[in-house]
């Protein structure tokens, strides 16, 4: 009985191992293959959902594939970040092994993408800061207002226009001071935002907008869509 037991443990052990060496291979060659398909300008971190992956493997259907996507991955300035699940996702193994994946459906991808604050205080121009406030943004910068320079610092929120996260003005201060409501008008067209959001692969679309810690969140979300190249 402690033989069986024995073996029977030693059999698990070889079967999750090579599941496991199994998964590492398929992730660096499914990183590969999802960059070209999916036209990155890098291979993503990729890994792969649900146990065992070897019975995935040769069903071609995979349940879960987490890809992190880095600003160098989508050819966008460093800090923008994508981290996305593709549901459903559907490639025979035989086309793996043989290198010949032509196109790769997908039931549902969803998931988040970062523009960091930098990059959008950088659209403002020199001088400019971005940072979260509450369930807003506050930007800050020094603008002409009659020929003398004041400090400004406006609370607003996030919104989407097609492409394109807006941010709203709202109260404007200087120096802690309240800025009076005839010069606001004049002040907000230098603190607008209007950042226009670069394109997504996947066939992503953006769903909606907040901001967090390491800047503006984007929910982003796409269904039955094929990966082509």
């Amino acid at each position: 009985m402690r033989f069986l037991l024995v073996f029977a443990l030693l059999l698990v052990g070889l079967v999750v191992g090579a599941d496991r060496v199994g998964e590492e291979i398929a992730e660096d060659q499914g990183a590969r293959v999802l960059a070209e398909r999916a036209g990155l300008a890098g291979a993503p971190d990729l890994e792969f959902g649900g146990f065992p992956f070897l019975t995935q493997a040769v069903s071609g259907r995979y349940e879960d594939v987490r890809v992190s996507l880095t600003g160098a991955d989508l050819g966008q300035p460093e800090g923008t970040r994508a981290d996305v699940s593709l549901r459903g996702v559907q490639v025979a193994l035989s086309d793996v092994v043989s290198g010949s994946v032509q196109e790769v459906p997908v039931e549902g991808v969803d998931g988040t993408v970062t523009l960091p604050y930098a990059l959008l205080a950088d659209d403002l121009g020199p001088g400019t800061t971005v940072t979260r406030d509450g369930d807003g943004l506050r930007v800050q910068r020094t603008v002409e207002v009659a020929g003398v320079s004041l400090p400004l610092s406006a609370r607003g929120t996030l919104s989407l226009d097609g492409d394109a996260v807006v941010f709203d003005v709202g109260d404007v201060s200087s120096a802690g001071v309240d800025v009076p409501p005839f010069l606001v008008e004049q002040v907000s067209d230098t603190l607008d935002l209007s950042y226009r959001i670069p394109p997504l692969p996947f066939g992503l679309q953006v769903t909606g907008v907040e901001p967090a810690d390491d800047g503006v969140r984007l929910r982003v979300e796409a269904v039955d869509t094929v990966l082509r190249g």
